[in-house]
């Protein structure tokens, strides 16, 4: 433990802080004392071993890392061992990653510095829980596994057209039944190993999809809150909740569309304010299954709704990209809807606004 002598004998603490640019293998470390000064730099292994060697039984003391594929379980290791951790998000520390002179010991003491300095401006992440973690990982392992099915049947199709027959389109459910069929004798024997991958994967991913339901239903009985709207169903409900965690995260339900990356971002500069796209800051994940709702609700089996008029509305101004940009504006909406539904617990109005024009205009 790190101690120095006082006036009257007694020995206090003295908070150090570290830089640490984590490695897969290895990480740099750079240590600061109260002046500002490097007294240490160095590697570790980035391992709990190592890890826990190097920082367990020191006095507490500041450590910046910046997001990766280690930083969850090394700060939740840091915070057990009696540190203050901060996790930098990288889009805001450009100063480090866009550096031409980037080097993992620069790194290490860039981030050093700027906690030293104010750690407001590492805009600090916080991981979720562990728990949340692991439930969350089955989401993203069936995403995974959507995605390669995808490839898969994009593959069978284009080795089919490529003899100059076609697949009919049908939904995947279909795909194997049809696909089977109609695979020409020259390429059935190369593309029978594919269509058996496939099969294997769909049963994989229904496996999954009952193991989401059952998370929902005993481990998230919130989610049932969110499913109310059409088009949310227990994917997106676990993916949201599991995302935010807890609806006291934010004070306003408005602050998830930001949250999120589902606003346009801003380059505001004297007279120019030019029309971005959006930020797509956030959980890519979330982000994708939202936008995927709110193309259900604005296409042919969506209810009518609040939502559904709202994005038709803008959809029928006939801007340029309208219906995209009517997804991705219903896609917002829908993300501060369900917070708000989780937050209040309240029983969805589909045509809540509807609702209100009809009653005024009666009132009149």
């Amino acid at each position: 433990m790190k101690k120095r002598s006082t006036a009257n004998g007694m020995k206090g603490v003295v908070e150090w802080t570290v830089g640490m640019d984590l490695g897969d293998r290895t990480s740099h470390i750079c240590v600061l004392d109260e002046g500002g000064t490097v007294v240490e730099r160095g590697k570790v292994q980035t391992t709990r071993e190592g890890l826990s060697r190097r920082f367990e039984g020191q006095a507490r003391m500041r450590i910046a890392l910046e997001v990766g594929t280690h930083s969850p379980w090394v700060s939740r290791l840091l915070k057990d061992l009696g540190h203050e951790v901060l996790v930098a998000n990288p889009r805001k520390t450009r100063l480090i990653y866009q550096s031409r002179g980037k080097q993992d010991p620069v790194d290490a003491e860039a981030l050093a510095r700027i906690a030293r300095l104010d750690p407001k401006l590492l805009y600090p992440v916080e991981h979720r829980a562990e728990a949340v973690a692991q439930d969350l990982a089955v989401i993203r392992a069936r995403d995974a596994l959507v995605r390669t099915r995808t490839q898969l049947v994009n593959h069978v199709r284009g080795a089919v057209k490529a003899t100059g027959h076609r697949v009919k389109k049908c939904s995947t459910r279909t795909f194997t039944e049809k696909a089977v069929g109609e695979i020409p004798e020259e390429v059935r024997e190369a593309l029978s190993s594919v269509v058996t991958t496939f099969e294997v994967v769909s049963r994989q991913i229904l496996v999954l999809d009952k193991r989401i339901r059952e998370l929902g239903k005993e481990k998230y009985p919130e989610t049932a809150l969110l499913r109310q709207v059409g088009g949310v169903g227990p994917i997106v409900a676990l993916a949201y909740v599991l995302t935010l965690e807890h609806s006291g995260r934010f004070r306003r339900s408005r602050a998830v569309g930001p949250y999120l990356g589902l606003v346009p971002a801003r380059s505001q500069s004297g007279d120019s304010d030019p029309e971005l796209r959006i930020t797509k800051e956030g959980d890519n994940l979330v982000r994708r299954l939202l936008v995927q709702s709110a193309q259900y609700i604005l296409g042919p089996f969506g209810e009518d709704c609040d939502l559904r008029r709202f994005g038709l509305a803008l959809s029928a101004r006939g801007q340029r990209n309208a219906k995209k940009r009517a997804v991705i504006a219903v896609a917002r909406k829908l993300a501060v809807l369900l917070h708000r539904l989780w937050k209040s617990a309240e029983v969805y109005e589909p045509l809540r606004k509807a609702g209100d024009s009809q009653d005024a205009i009666v009132a009149a």
